[in-house]
């Protein structure tokens, strides 16, 4: 049975930055898991779908997984290993638990779309050989197939699968999951930034946030609300992100937040091919996003030192 990783609070799906030549800034990379570990999340997940994990070799992937671990100091790093390819996904998670990963975060295979057994199959095949928690990950606008709640309890029962990531928009069935795996170790968390508060109203404990990229603190802050219960206080920051959240998926992610973090001065916006820069139309609307959290930031610091006096 693999080591429990806590799966409460929130978890940046991190960004990977290149150079003028397309290359990994290994640099970059680490500095942000540093400012990121800083600003209070819970945990790290390196190489997912904002990662661009899909224009990485295996040998970039792994060298990703480890430039992370050995930046941080004590936060877990969830690494992206899913496939449409079982034997591939075997292949990145054995890899990434050989360099020192806590914890997967395994996508449901893509294109090929397998039923619901096969499902089954392809989890627990990698379950049974890698003894680490492991995030399924229910994505259905990207891989064409929605992971069942019939199948994500079924898949509960396995020790070494630890967790849910949603981000189908369906409610209904988040909730469901949340119920039916009440009395199991497993954790459901957030995969849409606009649904978090939501999600953790039904009994999910956290997120694998875009937002958290650009907004570490205000993220933490808005999940540990709602965690502890302080729905005015989550329902708040909620709607002081509500703009961010919105605006990150206005083109395909990670090319807004790419963007935001090139704004923000963390990382270059530069993608890999096939995904390019965002739009001019919608640049102007995510500088302006945000500003206003920096002016709302400055305001409440100011707020503050005032009461301090």
């Amino acid at each position: 049975m693999s080591t429990p990783l806590d799966l409460t609070g929130v978890f940046p799906a991190m960004c990977t930055p290149f150079d003028d030549d397309e290359r990994i800034d290994f640099d970059t990379l680490q500095t942000d898991a540093q400012r990121l570990e800083t600003a209070g999340v819970d945990g790290l997940v390196p190489v997912g779908s904002t990662g661009e994990s899909a224009t990485l070799t295996h040998d970039e992937h792994v060298r990703v997984v480890e430039a992370v671990i050995e930046a941080v100091d004590d936060v877990p790093v969830i690494a992206g290993t899913g496939s449409n390819n079982t034997r591939e996904a075997l292949e990145l998670s054995e890899r990434a638990a050989d360099a020192g990963a806590d914890g997967l975060l395994l996508i449901s295979p893509y294109y090929n779309k397998p039923e619901q057994r096969g499902l089954v199959d392809h989890f627990r095949a990698i379950a049974d050989a890698v003894d680490l928690p492991q995030i399924v990950y229910n994505v259905p606008s990207r891989t064409g197939r929605s992971i069942e709640p019939d199948t994500a309890v079924t898949l509960a029962e396995h020790e070494n699968i630890a967790g849910y990531k949603a981000a189908s928009g369906d409610l209904g069935l988040i909730g469901e999951i949340t119920e039916r795996t009440a009395e199991a170790d497993f954790s459901v968390l957030s995969g849409d930034d606009a649904l978090t508060v939501p999600m953790i109203s039904v009994g999910a404990t956290g997120t694998i946030s875009v937002a958290a990229n650009v907004e570490p603190e205000r993220t933490c802050a808005m999940v540990g609300a709602a965690i502890d219960g302080d729905y005015e206080r989550a329902r708040g920051l909620h709607h002081e992100l509500g703009p961010l959240f919105r605006q990150l998926f206005v083109e395909t992610n990670p090319i807004p937040v790419k963007e935001a973090m090139a704004i923000r001065g963390n990382m270059p916006a530069r993608l890999r091919p096939p995904l390019s820069r965002l739009s001019d139309e919608h640049r102007g609307d995510l500088e302006t996003i945000l500003a206003d959290l920096e002016t709302e930031r400055t305001s409440v610091a100011d707020a503050s030192s005032e009461s301090d006096r």
